[in-house]
């Protein structure tokens, strides 16, 4: 598998809107095929494509996601808008962590709605809503994560840098699950990796542009990489980037 590389003009070219228990959501697909549906529907098995899943969410104003759980973990990173978790405050930029078949939520959007990514290594089949989908949630063990308004160089600071700067955003697990921010100078050149070793990498760009294979990624831009390809070299583009590197568990790795 390559990794799959999507700048935000491209996903947000097949923005589109979806139903979610009577709410119109915008969701523009990063990776693989965004969802159809706001719920699982029995039988959507069927439609698994055998790629990793990410689009970008956008959710209305004053809207609420009820709580819920998937059958595969995925991260959920803030960028727009305000929310809240539960009871946590998620500004941009936050970021959110849950294993499968762990309940979470609701997702409350504010007053000007809220823009997050949904992030998976695989295809989900949709959102099972508690406590009416209680009977298919497996009894395994729970884990979520938050990390409420990560502190993200303005681009005035990114493009002093001289060398690239990496921190400690979600703390690496003993199953391989965590999340580095990267700040890139102009023009030099960063290795996005986590000695850790985990499942796939999800890093998006959340300010400034980098350079990826001869293309150029603008803030919202992605790049997901699989478990067992080279980690992902980019170059910082005219005035540096930041970049934030999330790690799935290892439970995909044989």
């Amino acid at each position: 598998m390559m990794p799959f590389v999507t700048s935000a003009e491209k996903a947000r070219s097949k923005r589109k809107a979806i139903d979610v228990l009577g709410q119109e959501y915008f969701l523009s697909p990063y990776v693989g095929s965004a969802p159809k549906r706001g719920q699982y529907v029995p039988g959507n098995e069927k439609n698994d494509d055998g790629l990793p899943q990410g689009f970008l969410v956008e959710q209305p104003p004053n809207s609420v996601t009820r709580p819920h759980f998937h059958n595969h973990e995925q991260f959920q990173l803030f960028v727009g808008g305000s929310a809240h978790m539960g009871k946590k405050a998620t500004p941009p930029f936050s970021l959110h962590y849950v294993k499968g078949h762990t309940p979470y939520g609701p997702i409350t959007a504010g007053p000007e709605g809220v823009t997050y990514f949904t992030l998976r290594a695989r295809w989900d089949t949709g959102a099972k809503y508690m406590p009416e989908s209680r009977d298919l949630l497996k009894k395994s063990s729970k884990k979520h994560k938050m990390v409420a308004g990560i502190g993200v160089p303005e681009l005035s600071e990114l493009s002093q840098l001289k060398v690239c700067r990496q921190s400690s955003v979600m703390q690496v697990d003993e199953e391989g699950i965590g999340a580095y921010l990267y700040s890139i100078p102009p023009k030099g050149l960063a290795q996005l990796e986590i000695p850790t070793a985990g499942g796939g990498q999800y890093s998006i760009v959340l300010r400034g542009s980098i350079l990826s294979n001869g293309q150029e990624l603008s803030e919202l831009s992605g790049v997901y990489r699989n478990f067992d390809e080279e980690e992902l070299e980019v170059e910082g583009g005219a005035d540096g980037a930041a970049v934030l590197l999330m790690q799935f568990s290892d439970d995909l790795v044989p």
